[in-house]
Formats: structure tokens, C-alpha cells, sequence
């Protein structure tokens, strides 16, 4: 078994014996623990009661944080002409058609979201299986499928996210940053988690919310109380 390091093991002893957190007392701890060299990422993990098999149980869809991520997003999308004009004035980082499709064929995905305008996605549609597991397949339900192409880099810039239960039914995002004020954190965690809440789809069965876990980017996970996440303010 690999040794571990002395920050990794002062974590642990620091969260030792503490589950079913608050909300805030979870972000304290995360906060005072998350001492890499870098900014680290705040993240949360959702176990849902629900089985992804079933096209009924799906649970899916975008929330833009209060506070943003603080990620900087690069942002491809797939327009011609105007609207690819659009998307460049937006800030998208890579535009193109049938170049950025072959491109992404080739193995490059230098990108954190995808959008493309309807008429792309008989184009994009030929991604499916590389998109596709990287949760970038471009979606009308959340927005990544438009013609206001404007209005969705913008949101993808300023702080968007979406999430997907994967299998297993656990939906998983960064919420924030290490260096974020604790409650701007908890603000983004609450949003983050009603989002989900609200995502129910109609075929889950019993308890929806199952467990929920918060960590840093190099820091072990603390559990968190379900219905103090998922109390009203």
C-alpha cells in the first residue's frame, strides 16, 4: 500500500469521526485543509436513488453558480457565417464546421464545453462516441444546442455547469475554489444542489438524495447532511 503523504494524513485525522456535516461546517473544514501549492477545486458528489438504465430516471441539467466556478472554461462551437461570427465576438476559444469535427476526430479536444447551432448537428452527431462520455455532446435541454449563440458562451464563460448522473446515479461538479469565501462556496453549493433537487425525473422511486460528499481537489471527502443541503434559507 502507498505511503502517505503528511498532508493527505493530516486531512484524514482532521476529518476523522465528522459525517452528516452542515452545509458550513463542511466549507470550514474543506477551507482550513485544502493547502496544496495550487488553487484547489471544491467538489461535490451526489448519490442519487435513481437507475440511469432507465430513460425515465435520467437526471440531467445546467445551473449557472451565484459565484461562478472559478474555472476558466474553453468554449468550442460548431456554427457557420454569422452565427459563427457570433460566437467568435462572444469569446468562444474555437469555432469552426466540418474543420473542428475533424479535428476532434483527430484526438484534439482542447475544450470544457461544446455548443453548436441546430443546423451543426447532423455534423456533430458523427461525435457522438467521443463526445459523449466526456459529458460535451451539445444537448437542447441544457442549452448547448441554439442559435443564440451569444447567450450560451456567455453563460459557459461566466460560470455554467452542467451535470449528468452517470452510472451508479452519481452526479458530480466542481462548485468552486479553494480561495472562494466560505460563504459564496455554501451559496454554490445550495444552488448546485437544489439544481439536482429540482431535476428529479418522474421515475424515481423513494428516496431521491441518497448521500452527498464534498472535497478538494487533493483532500479526502466529508459527508454531508441531505437535508441540511437541501434545506430552504
Amino acid at each position: 500500500m502507498a505511503k502517505l503523504g503528511k498532508r493527505t494524513t493530516a486531512a484524514r485525522e482532521a476529518f476523522a469521526g465528522k459525517e452528516n456535516l452542515t452545509v458550513e461546517e463542511a466549507v470550514t473544514l474543506l477551507k482550513a485543509n485544502a493547502v496544496a501549492k495550487f488553487d484547489e477545486t471544491i467538489e461535490i458528489a451526489m448519490s442519487l436513488g435513481v437507475d440511469t438504465r432507465h430513460a425515465d430516471q435520467m437526471v440531467r441539467g445546467v445551473i449557472g453558480l451565484p459565484n461562478g466556478t472559478g474555472k476558466s472554461m474553453r468554449v468550442a462551437v460548431f456554427a457557420r457565417g454569422p452565427k459563427a461570427e457570433e460566437a467568435q465576438a462572444a469569446g468562444a476559444d474555437i469555432v469552426g464546421a466540418e474543420d473542428l469535427m475533424e479535428s476532434i476526430q483527430g484526438g484534439n479536444i482542447d475544450f470544457d464545453r461544446c455548443i453548436a447551432t441546430p443546423d451543426m448537428m447532423p455534423i456533430v452527431g458523427r461525435l457522438g462516441k467521443v463526445l459523449g462520455p466526456r459529458n460535451l455532446m451539445p444537448n437542447p435541454k441544457v442549452g448547448t444546442v441554439t442559435m443564440d449563440v451569444k447567450a450560451a458562451v456567455e453563460a459557459a464563460k461566466g460560470g455554467e455547469v452542467q451535470f449528468k448522473a452517470e452510472k451508479g446515479g452519481v452526479v458530480h461538479a466542481g462548485i468552486g475554489k479553494a480561495s472562494f469565501d466560505e460563504a459564496k462556496l455554501v451559496e454554490n453549493i445550495r444552488a448546485f444542489v437544489g439544481a439536482v433537487q429540482k431535476a428529479r425525473p418522474s421515475g424515481a422511486k423513494g428516496a431521491y438524495m441518497k448521500k452527498i460528499a464534498l472535497s478538494s481537489t487533493m483532500g479526502p471527502g466529508l459527508t454531508v447532511s441531505v437535508d441540511n443541503a437541501t434545506a430552504a434559507e
